[in-house]
């Protein structure tokens, strides 16, 4: 009688077809991943741009009156502009760090109040007015 060992291992061929399932899956998944990183950014600016006007802009009209202008931009949530037109102007400003947000690019908010139509802009990835897709304006206007 022979004592014969029985090795339990995988073959070469097994090895190559697990491989190849791996890099179909990884074809299969990997082209709807690509491109979220940037939509989710983009989401988040909307969501920002939304906090600042319903939470400072809008404190800042309940305290003054009126929201900042334009030329004020929204420098004027962290530090009074003029003590005499905005008397009651929070003491500790409208933003809770004191400091204005910025887009997920590090760019920011270009602030607009054409009378007291507000609209806060986000020049987007490319950081630069205008451009297409990816690379678009961000208005909180045309947040969802």
């Amino acid at each position: 009688m022979q004592n014969q060992k029985s090795k339990s291992a995988f073959s070469l061929i097994e090895l190559m077809i697990v491989i190849v399932i791996l890099g179909l899956l990884a074809a299969m998944v990997m082209p709807s991943l690509t491109g979220k990183g940037e939509e989710a950014k983009r989401n988040l600016v909307c969501v920002q741009m939304k906090s600042i006007y319903n939470s400072s802009l809008d404190m800042f009209k309940i305290d003054n009156g009126v929201y900042p202008s334009t030329t004020e931009g929204l420098e004027a949530l962290t530090v009074n502009p003029d003590p005499e037109l905005y008397s009651n102007y929070s003491k500790s400003g409208y933003f809770k760090d004191g400091k204005i947000p910025k887009d997920s690019w590090g760019n920011k908010f270009i602030y607009v109040n054409d009378e007291n139509k507000i609209e806060i802009i986000s020049l987007g990835a490319d950081k630069k007015e205008g451009g297409k897709d990816e690379s678009a304006d961000i208005k909180m206007s045309e947040c969802k």
